[in-house]
């Protein structure tokens, strides 16, 4: 199949000031794409742009916006279709993890996880929607976890927030799919960032690095547009034996 290019593009990433959003930016960048990145940081968000403009030929906006908030999100994809003139994708990577028993969890820990993971995702692609089929289609690529097939005891909101997210991509993708719009959900598994445990060197020599899940979503991003890799499943060659 041939390969598209995304020379021109413009995309949004949530959660593109760190870890797999920021690899995702650079990439996107890298292969001539604008790119808009939000994140609730200021200062994250301000340290990632020039590592992201580094990457060219590209350029890149930094907006400040909690995903969990509407209006926030909303805020954010105007802005980027202000800067761009109008957006052809929408990369949703955005996301926290509390890993605690459920006796020990509280009710604003739960929804801290299932509101940034579950529910932000809702926000961007409602409010993206309009854009991208004014553009005639697009692309919508959620960055779920293999914990949302693979449950693990300490994680039972992050694992329902990723089992809830993938049958929501299931359903975005077939109800838009004839708007030419595609829908599709990565993966990952164990990832060297600082998302658990605030080391991203942890594991880093078997775990999947930050820009293997990036290249996974700039092939999807490129793929032909009569097929369609709704979900992809990425996870280490050789992991830890236990």
């Amino acid at each position: 199949m041939a390969m598209q290019s995304l020379r021109g593009k413009v995309a949004l990433v949530t959660g593109g000031s760190r870890g797999i959003g920021l690899a995702i930016a650079r990439a996107l960048v890298a292969d001539g794409a604008h790119v808009s990145i939000t994140g609730r940081s200021a200062a994250h968000l301000s340290a990632a742009r020039p590592t992201i403009e580094a990457a060219g030929p590209g350029s890149v906006e930094t907006l400040q916006a909690d995903v969990r908030r509407y209006d926030e999100v909303k805020g954010a994809i105007d802005a980027t279709v202000a800067r761009f003139g109008g957006l052809d994708f929408l990369i949703n990577n955005a996301g926290v993890g509390i890993f605690t028993d459920v006796a020990t969890m509280t009710p604003a820990q739960w929804s801290e996880v299932i509101d940034t993971n579950l529910t932000g995702v809702f926000n961007a692609c409602q409010a993206a929607l309009p854009h991208l089929r004014q553009r005639g289609g697009g692309f919508i690529i959620n960055i779920s976890s293999l914990a949302g097939k693979n449950p693990f005891k300490g994680a039972a909101a992050y694992c329902a927030s990723k089992a809830a997210l993938n049958a929501f991509s299931e359903v975005l993708m077939q109800e838009v799919r004839y708007d030419n719009i595609r829908v599709s959900y990565v993966m990952p598994g164990s990832v060297a960032t600082g998302f658990s445990n605030g080391d991203e060197t942890k594991g880093a020599d078997w775990k999947s690095s930050t820009d293997d899940i990036a290249a996974v979503v700039v092939d999807l991003l490129r793929s032909d547009p009569r097929s369609l890799a709704s979900r992809v499943e990425v996870r280490p060659s050789r992991p830890q034996k236990k």
